[in-house]
């Protein structure tokens, strides 16, 4: 069997079993037990239930749609196809997306009765906002698939959808150029001066940030100014929000009196060393999307103080430099901890102690001020000409690694029968994931079909190249 068989039949048995035997009417959710019997999102769910954030739904079409660009098979645009009904039929009036499609809406409150209200920890499935969330990406990875398609195809259905879901950002942005994590918002919250935490100025999970990179491919893509506009107001309100020095860093959210804010009962009001970093590196991208030196001004302060923010060693057991969250005018770390077995009889607290913390969130990790200061001075010396070509580079589509045909064997030999890759999973218990062990079996993770079918999809441009050079 020539390398370019082999490799296609592997592709062809693992998709053709993900869209025939797994998907629910063309969407998936995280992870499945071995014999497809239970399901979970980021929390268990019904068969009747999708989750579009990834790696789920948006990430099945993705493959999908470059799988037929690569190889031409129809059944590949026709499963990306299936990927879309399922997402345009869970798009709110709005036009944005919840992190989960229910095809049976009547049981949907049912649903959070009996899962998303016990789950102790997962606060934002505590209540049914019955709106949309820009929260890990899900309302700008469904929008940014569709748009994918829409380029592929050209047909009026996708631009539709598209537009209605690209319209749902531009509608949702403060006037001071931010995003909340959900919108619509409730008008009486917004009154009564008891507003919920989805409602503030949100970094986290890449909101801002993330809304403002997809604008900018959006704008590139269709031409809109509108697009960039939006996406220069909400960079223009990184600049806003940062906070003066001594402690020139930012919040994870913003109240909107423009002060960092609480969410979750474990996110306090403090300033956040990952947000900073992140926002650092947006300011030089924006800088060469703009060439405007605003973005760079704001660098330093905060480089600095990130570099008087380093935690004593005796803080992270891995040799971290950084704590997550900082207090506002100590610069002492804060720290998330939990206690007891439900939500009625336990508590979540933060406190300076980097002990017993809690599990799954990250409150430590590594920064490297050094490179950001390369990187920053780098910028600084950029002249117009470098300025363009370095934005070229950012806009310009990455290319595929080269994959040779031997790495992918193990790919290849561990698909079962049925097309699937099998392997040991757990899930933690959804009640009290701090005292009790996560649940123990064989099962299917959609993430890793994600990145075998796309190693498949890289060998198969690979081997095409290869020929082509023998030609």
């Amino acid at each position: 069997m020539d390398p370019d068989t082999k490799l296609r039949e592997a592709l062809d048995r693992s998709c053709h079993f993900m869209m025939d035997k797994v998907a629910y009417r063309g969407g998936f959710v995280m992870i499945y037990s071995e014999d497809l019997s239970r399901r979970w999102g980021e929390l268990p769910a019904r068969e009747t239930m999708i989750w579009v954030q990834d790696p789920a739904t948006v990430g099945v079409g993705e493959a999908m749609l470059r799988a037929y660009r690569v190889t031409g098979d129809k059944f590949y645009l026709g499963a990306a196809e299936k990927v879309a009904s399922a997402l345009i039929y869970g798009q709110h009036p709005s036009g944005g997306w919840h992190y989960f499609i229910d095809f049976e809406p009547d049981r949907t409150e049912e649903w959070y009765e009996e899962v998303g209200f016990r789950c102790w920890g997962w606060e934002e499935f505590y209540h049914n906002y019955g709106n949309c969330t820009f929260d890990d990406s899900v309302t700008v990875d469904a929008t940014r698939f569709l748009l994918h398609l829409y380029q592929e195809t050209s047909e009026p259905v996708y631009k539709e959808v598209l537009l209605k879901a690209l319209d749902f950002f531009l509608q949702s942005q403060y006037p001071n150029g931010a995003w909340p994590q959900r919108y619509p918002l409730d008008p009486e919250e917004l009154t009564d001066g008891d507003i919920d935490y989805t409602e503030y100025y949100t970094f986290n999970d890449d909101v801002i940030l993330g809304n403002i990179r997809f604008l900018l491919e959006a704008y590139r893509a269709l031409g809109d100014d509108r697009y960039r506009r939006s996406a220069v107001r909400g960079m223009d309100f990184v600049l806003l929000s940062q906070l003066p020095s001594p402690q020139a860093g930012w919040a994870q959210q913003y109240g909107l009196d423009l002060k960092p804010a609480a969410a979750r009962s474990y996110e306090p009001v403090a300033l956040s060393t990952l947000d900073t970093v992140h926002n650092l590196s947006a300011l030089g991208d924006f800088f060469l999307e703009t060439g405007d030196r605003r973005y760079l001004d704001a660098i330093p302060p905060a480089i600095e103080w990130l570099e008087a923010s380093v935690i004593p060693k005796s803080h992270s057991t891995e040799g971290h430099t950084h704590a997550t969250f900082i207090e506002i005018g100590t610069n002492q770390p804060i720290y998330g901890h939990r206690e007891g077995t439900t939500k009625e009889t336990g508590r979540y607290w933060n406190d300076h102690n980097p002990e017993n913390l809690l599990r799954g969130y990250g409150y430590t990790f590594n920064l490297n001020t050094k490179a950001m200061w390369e990187r920053y001075q780098g910028l600084t010396k950029m002249g117009q000409s470098e300025i363009a070509r370095a934005k070229r580079e950012i806009e310009s589509a990455p290319s595929s690694p080269m994959v040779a045909l031997e790495s992918v064997e193990g790919v290849i030999s561990s698909l079962d029968e049925r097309g699937a890759w099998v392997e040991d999973l757990t899930f933690p218990n959804t009640v009290d994931y701090m005292n009790n062990p996560p649940e123990k079996f064989r099962g299917i993770r959609t993430a890793t079909f994600l990145k075998n079918a796309n190693l498949l999809i890289d060998a198969i441009e690979s081997a095409r190249e290869g020929e082509k050079k023998l030609e």
